[in-house]
């Protein structure tokens, strides 16, 4: 990992303006943003799609594509996120892709993974999705009007993922049930 990359990103991301959380209701795809961070091409290589934030402020925290024209919400929960950045670089290849997709029935949710509130980042607050059951909060801060920055932090990880999710006009594909 380079440092410099991780600081340059992060300095970017802090000076982009703060999202109130009634903000991002709604569909987003995702995108990483490469940083030198270990799950850099991890999430784009399973089929990551995004997030979708609910108007309760509940959240699918990862939603994947599924069979075509759907999408499927996985639980972070069944891979603990110490686990995930170990083996991140197994997750960038073709049999990680191929297992993934076959294990989606298995760890699917059953319901929402996350919590979207203000939450305190540099002393200022800013919408963040807060994991149920995993130390991980997702920051947000906004490029324009139908773009958002995303910066994961991992508690005891200084390293920081960043990735953009973009807002999907209208429900173009459905979720699975």
């Amino acid at each position: 990992m380079r440092g410099d990359q991780q600081k340059d990103v992060a300095t970017w991301f802090r000076s982009l303006a703060l999202v109130q959380p009634d903000e991002m209701i709604g569909l987003w795809r995702g995108t990483g943003i490469p940083s030198g961070h270990p799950l850099d091409g991890v999430l784009e290589n399973l089929n990551w799609f995004g997030k979708r934030f609910h108007p309760d402020m509940r959240a699918d925290a990862l939603l994947f594509h599924g069979r075509p024209g759907r999408l499927v919400p996985m639980e972070p929960g069944y891979l603990p996120i110490g686990l995930a950045i170990k083996f991140a670089p197994f997750g960038r290849t073709f049999v990680a892709r191929s297992w993934f997709s076959y294990l989606q029935k298995v760890i699917r949710a059953r319901g929402t993974t996350a919590s979207l509130r203000l939450h305190a980042l540099g002393g200022v607050e800013t919408a963040a999705m807060v994991y149920d059951g995993q130390p991980i909060v997702d920051y947000f801060r906004r490029i324009d009007r139908d773009e958002i920055a995303g910066m994961m932090c991992v508690q005891g990880d200084t390293r920081r993922y960043f990735f953009k999710l973009r807002m999907v006009d209208g429900p173009t594909v459905g979720v699975a049930t």
